[in-house]
């Protein structure tokens, strides 16, 4: 099988690295290369943004030409900032293209959350009912049949990852979870601000965004339907002063029972993720580091039993797990191929 894809937004950092994949996937051609229609003065040469291209990927980068993608691509990759892909999507479902959006856009269900959120109004109403939110491990089934996939945001793909088997199995107070997360500075895309610097993140470590960032909605979301019951948590995102990786620190409560249900938390963790080929449980007494999954497509769990308490450590990379590379293992589940190729 050979999937014939496309890219718009193939500039930023989730485009650069979705490149970089595709590129080594056995069954995929990059047909085309786009931008948003503002992002670049005119056609560029990919390789000119990105020199390490250079011989391997020469097409010019562009703005989205419609006859041309109804033409030549099969599967469309969304690489674009939030609150532009609805722009997109309906265009492109209606050319009848598989579209796998690595925005914020089709992720949250409730648009008035959204619009609060992201300070504009959802154009796309309709789609955002159909999307399938792609998070592999509690939706693969969805997925497979998809036109549209929300690709989850690097934050809640940690987060969920982490907790979702104590909530899935009713082990944990619901109104008492605290996600304490640090993340790269990879994480805020490519817009020039000051705090994000290089003299300004150097040697400094801060929290921003102090439960009130936008991925919260999105962790309660997908965790209330793992729950089956209202799930809010506490969320607080941190700045590291490294290019890239997401560590997550979860604190949560044991609810009533907890002891008749569980003898081993380690062994819960690997049973809930036994089938799992992306999802990786440390030892007893072993927690992840960043380094451990850094430039993969791994998330790693460590997981303690403390007293009335439990603690969760997740870590992923925000570009890949957290991003493009989820963005591929959808594509493999969606065109049934073996789901980790191009991966390892």
């Amino acid at each position: 099988m050979l999937i014939n894809v496309g890219i718009i937004g193939a500039t930023g950092h989730t485009g650069e690295v979705l490149i970089e994949l595709l590129l080594n996937h056995p069954n995929v051609r990059i047909s085309h290369l786009y931008n948003s229609g503002k992002s670049l003065p005119g056609e560029q040469v990919i390789s000119e943004v990105f020199p390490k291209f250079k011989n391997r990927l020469d097409l010019i980068c562009k703005k989205p030409d419609w006859p041309e993608i109804k033409k030549d691509c099969d599967l469309i990759f969304l690489a674009l900032p939030h609150t532009v892909s609805m722009n997109f999507v309906p265009k492109l479902l209606s050319l009848g293209k598989k579209v796998i959006d690595l925005s914020a856009d089709y992720r949250l269900k409730n648009t008035s959350v959204y619009e609060n959120l992201y300070k504009a109004t959802h154009q796309d109403k309709n789609n955002l009912k159909t999307a399938v939110y792609g998070l592999p491990e509690l939706n693969r089934a969805k997925i497979k049949s998809a036109a549209l996939i929300a690709n989850p945001g690097c934050y809640p793909t940690c987060a969920i990852l982490s907790i979702a088997p104590l909530l899935a199995l009713d082990l944990v107070d619901t109104d008492s979870i605290i996600i304490d997360a640090k993340s790269g500075v990879s994480g805020a895309g490519k817009k020039l601000a000051n705090e994000y610097l290089f003299s300004e993140i150097q040697g400094d470590f801060r929290a921003y965004k102090v439960n009130t960032h936008q991925h919260a909605p999105e962790i309660d979301q997908v965790l209330s339907k793992v729950s089956g019951k209202k799930v809010q948590v506490t969320f607080v995102p941190h700045l590291l002063p490294i290019e890239r990786g997401i560590l997550a620190t979860v604190y949560l409560k044991k609810a009533c029972g907890y002891k008749l249900k569980v003898k081993n938390l380690v062994e819960l963790y690997k049973n809930f993720y036994k089938t799992e080929p992306f999802v990786r449980i440390k030892p007893d007494g072993v927690f992840p580091r960043i380094k451990d999954v850094a430039k993969t497509n791994f998330c790693d769990i460590g997981v303690k039993d403390f007293g009335n308490k439990i603690i969760v450590i997740g870590a992923i990379d925000n570009l890949l797990k957290g991003a493009s590379s989820q963005a591929v293992q959808n594509m493999n589940i969606m065109y049934k191929l073996p789901e980790a190729t191009g991966l390892l």
